[in-house]
């Protein structure tokens, strides 16, 4: 039977686990608080479950450090993209106990970055994160303390309720769209927006990123090494006939140029003017910039190239499957997010429900008529 005491002001517990004397701080002063972690280790005693005493000692920076060593051994995220998330969480829970990381703080930790005002670089417009943002910040937090607890460090987790998120961005591009904006590019980055829009390729991770030897077009095909896409998983895709021609002019562009410095140029993207002429392109948003504001279609992003090869592939009958082997998407929900429909498809829904049921029938079920027809003459001659 466990009971309590005072250390001071600080409630303590006491109890017995397999014989032995069990002593924890519940580090409150609430005698409520301490009623229930003696509840919760009780129960843990009786269910036969692992207690965590050492959780009153572990701090932040240790589940922190647990962490960062274990995204380095199973290297399952980039450690400079959780980088971005642990700098605002150190920034209020460095230092603290472990066993003080509960639902109430976190909730704190969301309303006061809800309220933050980021400055622009150029400090024309200030604006709040964005509650995906912070929800991924938790989320880093939340494998923390779970990590914590697989370790043995923390007793449990706490219950967090996250922010609801912004719809998520349905933008694509039309092919009037899409062609208006191309015009505007460069040559090579015509070449670049082309093989995204074809088949739904990252721009930065995996177009821009890709060398001459992965381009085979003798064969007819492209390829992204395995571990160079975000999945990890590689790709091989057979050309169009445009992406053929496009890309045959390109290549020959970039052995100019690999002539002219008289150096091998790797890349298949390199930049073509100076200061950085024969360097890999790592980038383009200015030029994406102008090129959509000049066509008209300002506040267009790349990454809509996804979403429009997507939904052009299943439009023009491919097998989903296939599309998403091509688009590297591994999850049916996911591929179904990036499958947009627009109002042309919507439309274009309307005018075959206006048809005549016969105009929309199956070909073999209008196959029927006619051969019956030819029975009736049969038999009339017979």
């Amino acid at each position: 039977m466990g009971h309590l005491y005072q250390r001071g002001s600080v409630w303590w517990i006491q109890f017995y686990q397999d014989g032995q004397r069990v002593r924890m701080t519940s580090e409150s002063d609430d005698k409520d608080v301490a009623k229930q972690l003696l509840k919760e280790h009780e129960a843990r005693v009786t269910l036969k479950q692992p207690l965590v005493v050492k959780s009153a000692r572990v701090t932040y920076d240790e589940l922190r450090k647990d962490l960062v060593d274990h995204y380095q051994a199973t290297n399952d995220r980039d450690l400079e993209e959780a980088g971005w998330r642990l700098k605002h969480l150190d920034r209020a829970f460095r230092g603290a106990r472990a066993s003080r990381i509960d639902g109430a703080t976190i909730t704190r930790y969301i309303v006061q970055r809800q309220q933050e005002e980021i400055v622009s670089p150029k400090k024309k417009h200030r604006r709040h994160p964005a509650n995906g943002t912070i929800n991924r910040e938790v989320g880093v937090l939340l494998r923390m303390l779970r990590l914590g607890l697989e370790h043995g460090k923390v007793a449990r987790l706490p219950i967090v309720h996250k922010p609801k998120e912004a719809a998520a961005r349905s933008g694509f591009f039309e092919p009037d769209a899409y062609a208006a904006v191309r015009a505007h590019l460069p040559a090579d980055l015509q070449v670049a927006v082309t093989l995204a829009y074809t088949f739904g390729w990252r721009i930065l991770d995996e177009v821009l990123s890709l060398e001459t030897r992965q381009l085979d077009l003798t064969a007819g095909t492209i390829r992204l090494d395995p571990g160079s896409t975000k999945n990890d998983d590689g790709r091989v895709v057979y050309l169009t006939p445009e992406l053929t021609a496009m890309l045959t002019a390109h290549v020959e562009r970039v052995q100019a140029l690999s002539r002219a410095l008289e150096r091998v140029i790797p890349w298949l993207f390199p930049h073509f003017a100076k200061p950085h002429r024969g360097a890999q392109r790592r980038d383009f948003r200015r030029a994406w910039r102008t090129a959509c504001k000049r066509a008209g279609y300002a506040g267009m992003l790349r990454h809509d190239f996804r979403r429009t090869a997507a939904r052009n592939m299943v439009n023009r009958g491919i097998p989903e499957r296939v599309a998403m082997t091509i688009t590297g998407h591994r999850t049916r929900a996911m591929f179904d997010r990036y499958n947009i429909v627009s109002p042309g498809d919507l439309q274009e829904a309307a005018r075959k429900l206006a048809e005549p049921a016969s105009a929309t029938m199956p070909a073999t079920a209008g196959q029927v008529r006619p051969i019956r027809a030819k029975r009736k003459v049969a038999a009339a001659r017979g």
